[in-house]
C-alpha cells in the first residue's frame, strides 16, 4: 500500500492507495493457457482497430454499393420486365440481398485469410512472438479465427440493418441470416487459411485465388439469378460453392424462400463441414511450421 495526501495543506488527510502488482510468471502462464485464444483474438482485434475505417469502407461500402446498383437501380428494370414468380415471388432486391450479405463475408475472409496469414510466418513473423510465450499453437489459430468471426459478424450486422431498412428482409427470421453469412465466410476462409499457411514464397498464388476461385464463385453461385437458369455444365460451380449454400439459406430466412427441409440441412452441414476441415488443416500446418 502507498499513501496519497489529499485536501488543503491545513486539513490534509492521507488516503491509502493500493499498489498494483503484476501476476507472477506462474499465474500469468496459467491464465495464458486458459484464455490464450481470447488473448490472441484481443490482439488481432486491436490491430484491426488501427485501420477500422478502411475495413468499414471496404467491408460494408462494397456490398452496399452493389445493393444500390443492382438491388435498387437494376431491380427497377428487372421487376418491370420479369414474371412475378421469376425470383420466387419477391422483388429482385429481396432476392439478391442475402447473396450480397454472404458474398461480403467471403470477400472479407479472402482478404483476412491470405496475406495476413502469410505475414505471420514470413514478412513480419508476428506469430513467433506469441508462440514464444505460454500460448499454444492452436490458441494462436483459434484466436485469429475468433477475431475474424467477430469482424464478419459486426460487418454482417451493419449490412443487414441497411438491407432491413430497404424492406429486403420481410421475414421475422431474417436476422439469422447474419449467422449464416458468418458461417459462409468461415467455410470459405478456413480452408484458405490452411492453404495460406502452407505457402512459403509469394509467387502470385493469392491473385490466382481471387481471379479463378473467388470471382467465379461470386458470378456463378446464384448471386444475381437463380442457379437453375445456368447451363448444367456450369451449375456444379454453385453446388460446391459455400456462397450458394449460404445464399440459399439466407433466402429461406429473409423472405421464406421455399426449399425442401433436407436441402436446408445439407446447406448447414456442408458449410460446417468445410469450416471444420479447414480449421483442422490450419492447426496441423501451423503446428508443422511453428512447432508444438
Amino acid at each position: 500500500m502507498t499513501s496519497q495526501r489529499t485536501g488543503n495543506p491545513d486539513t490534509s488527510t492521507t488516503t491509502a492507495v493500493p499498489t498494483l502488482k503484476a501476476h507472477s510468471p506462474t499465474v500469468a502462464a496459467q491464465r495464458a493457457r486458459k484464455f490464450g485464444s481470447w488473448y490472441y483474438a484481443e490482439h488481432a482485434l486491436k490491430v484491426m482497430n488501427g485501420y477500422r475505417w478502411t475495413l468499414l469502407a471496404y467491408s460494408v461500402g462494397n456490398p452496399v454499393m452493389y445493393l444500390f446498383a443492382m438491388g435498387v437501380g437494376l431491380a427497377t428494370l428487372v421487376d418491370q420486365n420479369s414474371a412475378e414468380a421469376a425470383f420466387g415471388g419477391v422483388s429482385y432486391l429481396a432476392f439478391i440481398a442475402p447473396a450480397l450479405l454472404s458474398s461480403a463475408t467471403i470477400m472479407a475472409a479472402a482478404t483476412e485469410f491470405t496475406y495476413p496469414v502469410m505475414d505471420g510466418f514470413k514478412w513480419r513473423r508476428v506469430y513467433y512472438g506469441p508462440h514464444a510465450s505460454p500460448l499454444a499453437v492452436h490458441q494462436i489459430v483459434n484466436g485469429y479465427i475468433i477475431a475474424i468471426a467477430i469482424r464478419l459478424f459486426l460487418m454482417s450486422a451493419i449490412y443487414f440493418a441497411i438491407v432491413a431498412l430497404f424492406g429486403a428482409s420481410p421475414s421475422a427470421w431474417g436476422s439469422m441470416a447474419i449467422v449464416v453469412a458468418v458461417l459462409c465466410g468461415l467455410a470459405f476462409g478456413l480452408p484458405l487459411m490452411a492453404y495460406s499457411a502452407s505457402i512459403k514464397e509469394d509467387k502470385g498464388q493469392f491473385a490466382l485465388v481471387m481471379r479463378f476461385i473467388v470471382t467465379p464463385l461470386f458470378l456463378f453461385s446464384g448471386t444475381f439469378f437463380p442457379l437453375e437458369t445456368l447451363p448444367v455444365f456450369l451449375r456444379w460451380i454453385g453446388w460446391i460453392s459455400p456462397l450458394w449454400h449460404g445464399t440459399e439459406l439466407g433466402r429461406v430466412l429473409t423472405y421464406g424462400y421455399t426449399e425442401p427441409i433436407w436441402l436446408s440441412v445439407i446447406h448447414v452441414l456442408y458449410l460446417i463441414g468445410l469450416a471444420l476441415v479447414g480449421w483442422i488443416l490450419a492447426r496441423r500446418i501451423y503446428e508443422q511450421r511453428l512447432g508444438q
